[in-house]
């Protein structure tokens, strides 16, 4: 009896815990400024690059200003990468590094598939000093 409880409380468990496919690649929508980061594999890595914005849809020229790096400043904003040296999975990377070009800054980050069709994105100068954020896939 006690066994045949036991394997009919972890089928249900098995039922209750959500199933989806673990691939973070493709096209996510960010929550500000109408940000679009194209996620995709850079060798045993994630990376990911921004392709589209409010701002960059308004001027398609424009560029990484905010950049900490003075000589970096003259690089176009579109097709930048943001995102890169994330590693592990399949639904959790870590030890990544998340440049944010509102405020040029460069963060350690993680990313965590949390559904099919949404991520979290943190972002840490020093932990607990931590900005998260929920991204939604697009394709």
């Amino acid at each position: 009896m006690f066994r045949t409880t036991m394997i009919a409380a972890a089928a249900l468990g098995l039922l209750a815990t959500p199933v989806f496919a673990a691939d973070v690649t493709g096209l996510w929508q960010t929550p500000t400024n109408g940000g679009q980061v194209e996620i995709a594999r850079c060798g045993n890595s994630l990376c990911g690059k921004l392709v589209n914005s409010n701002h960059i849809r308004e001027n398609p020229a424009l560029k990484d200003v905010k950049n900490k790096d003075e000589s970096q400043r003259v690089r176009a904003l579109k097709g930048l990468q943001m995102l890169y040296d994330f590693t592990g999975g399949p639904t959790k990377w870590k030890d990544g590094k998340v440049y944010n070009p509102d405020d040029g800054g460069t963060y350690s980050g993680t990313i965590e598939l949390i559904g099919e069709n949404q991520l979290k994105l943190k972002g840490c100068i020093v932990a607990p000093f931590c900005k998260t954020q929920v991204w939604t896939r697009l394709r």
